[in-house]
């Protein structure tokens, strides 16, 4: 009796010893993944010679709030951030409808060389941009969309990793559901937008946050398209910022501040069907 008693606690003692570990270990990274940003909203507020001071200063002595407003009086930041906003909004809401409807079609209806087409937008995911790069600008050249809204959202829609995982996602839905749904009368139609869409909204929140966040920070594609200072993203006009005031480290940071803010509102507002759907997407064959 008196052994397993001593064997129970030893479990609890190496239990709670590892929960103690996981906890630091989980810190640990924590800190690692929080101190560059850290670093750019307290280098925001710094003066020039502080930033580069040794040793680091971690907390500025004197903060200048006044960075921050300066960003929106040298250039059209504002502009540019409602450039982001309109052109990550419109592909986020326009990809997960029609990835949605490609994925169900693929997954749930039966035609010929379903199976082909969908092996072909998987294979397109080991295709890296820098090889579509030319012949796409050709393409939106052609089409007269340089410098426009139509060159940095139509190109920015097709996502084959986001057809991918709904096209998984809708496997392991129970077909009773829909069978259920048929004798009901309701049309494909009907099941894909009163069943299928409400069953996919922890799936469809983390794509969400996918492709919000990837538009946004988008930099490459942007920069090729645009031209005009009124059509430029943030993440072009931040890059610009440097070459036309040589380096002002201050307010790059301020700007880089302000740039990261609508992307930590997205990841606080879908956080938890983030996790939902974490937990819910058992990839299946």
């Amino acid at each position: 009796m008196k052994a397993a008693v001593r064997h129970g606690s030893a479990s609890a003692a190496r239990s709670k010893s590892d929960q103690i570990l996981r906890y630091l270990v989980l810190i640990l990274l924590t800190l690692i993944f929080i101190l560059p940003v850290y670093w750019m909203a307290s280098s925001a507020l710094k003066g020039p010679q502080e930033i580069f001071s040794v040793p680091p200063t971690w907390v500025p002595k004197v903060r200048h709030w006044e960075h921050f407003r300066t960003v929106f009086e040298q250039l059209p930041f504002a502009r540019w951030m409602m450039n982001s906003g309109i052109v990550s909004v419109t592909v986020t809401l326009v990809a997960l409808l029609t990835h949605a409807m490609a994925a169900y079609s693929l997954a749930r209806l039966r035609y010929p060389g379903r199976r082909f087409i969908f092996a072909l937008i998987i294979g397109t995911l080991m295709i890296p941009f820098c090889v579509i790069m030319i012949p796409l600008y050709i393409q939106v050249r052609a089409f007269g969309w340089l410098d426009t809204y139509w060159a940095l959202i139509i190109p920015s829609i097709p996502n084959a990793f986001g057809i991918f995982l709904l096209h998984q996602f809708y496997l392991t839905i129970p077909t009773e559901l829909e069978d259920a749904a048929r004798v009901d009368g309701c049309s494909k139609a009907g099941i894909f937008f009163r069943i299928v869409l409400p069953l996919s909204k922890p799936i469809l929140a983390a794509l969400a946050v996918f492709f919000f966040v990837a538009n946004w920070n988008s930099f490459l594609w942007p920069l090729l398209v645009t031209s005009s200072t009124a059509m430029k993203t943030v993440q072009v006009g931040i890059a610009g910022y440097s070459g036309q005031y040589q380096n002002p480290w201050a307010y790059m940071m301020a700007a880089n501040t302000i740039a990261v803010i609508p992307n930590l509102v997205v990841f606080v507002l879908f956080q938890r069907q983030l996790m939902t759907s974490i937990a819910m997407s058992g990839i299946k064959g």
